[in-house]
């Protein structure tokens, strides 16, 4: 008898394990413990990254800061790669991701996003002077500098661009300044970040892509109380000013739009 009881005691357990959250539990839960726990990747410059200090900084954990504190909590960041990052959405190591995270539609199945807080678009970077080039079709017979199975990558090559492969965006411009390449589609927030610190940089943005990619901040379904308050909490750092402070430090100017 003491088995049975032993038993179905269980698998009350683990039924309750398997019912959806609460409404307003997890927001709740936050409160209480007076921390908001962000995952992110900490390698990822100049969003989120650590300093010669070795202290975790960047645009995204600023914002994740400033959310914290419109929450009345305080922000405690659990870093860890890219792959398995938004998966520790699901495991609850964290209560959300701010990485730059793309709002797309298979994401929206499983996740709940944020408003967005951060736009970006594909850019055509040249070199200043050169006038052969003024938007993405004058590419045809050009060679671009860019990572081969990128979306830019791609980009570039349906524009009729020869492409030169490499690595990443830094040594993207590096081609396009010494004259390897006549050009690189890349992120127009990677670019704004780059002038930031080399403004006298003798390359330009001629042309963007009318479509804008965004980003949000994810979380896990069925918290609609906390994505309320985190929505509200966008809202107000925008309001307030303290988005733009944010944004021109690391770019230099608003990026939510």
């Amino acid at each position: 008898m003491n088995l049975l009881k032993t038993i179905a005691a269980a698998a009350l357990i683990q039924a309750a394990a398997l019912l959806p959250a609460v409404a307003g539990e997890n927001l709740a839960a936050i409160k209480s413990s007076g921390v908001f726990k962000i995952g992110t990747e900490g390698t990822y410059a100049p969003f989120t990254f650590h300093d010669d200090s070795g202290k975790l900084v960047g645009f995204d954990v600023e914002i994740g800061e400033a959310v914290a504190a419109k929450l009345g909590v305080k922000a405690e960041f659990v870093e860890g790669k890219w792959d398995g990052l938004i998966a520790g959405l699901d495991a609850k190591r964290y209560d959300t991701v701010i990485n730059q995270v793309g709002i797309t539609e298979a994401r929206k199945q499983k996740y709940d996003f944020s408003e967005p807080y951060i736009a970006s678009k594909a850019a055509l970077i040249i070199r200043d002077g050169d006038d052969t080039i003024k938007g993405f079709a004058d590419l045809k017979g050009k060679k671009a500098a860019q990572s081969l199975t990128s979306n830019f990558g791609k980009l570039a090559e349906q524009s009729g661009a020869e492409l030169v492969g490499t690595d990443g965006f830094d040594q993207s411009i590096q081609l396009v300044l010494t004259k390897r390449a006549d050009a690189t589609i890349n992120d127009s927030l990677s670019f704004l970040d780059f002038k930031k610190h080399k403004p006298d940089a003798p390359v330009k943005i001629v042309a963007q892509q009318e479509n804008a990619d965004y980003s949000g901040i994810i979380i896990r379904k069925g918290e609609p109380e906390l994505l309320e308050a985190i929505n509200k909490a966008l809202a107000d750092i925008k309001a307030d000013g303290t988005y733009k402070k944010i944004a021109d430090k690391y770019f230099g100017q608003d990026v939510s739009k």
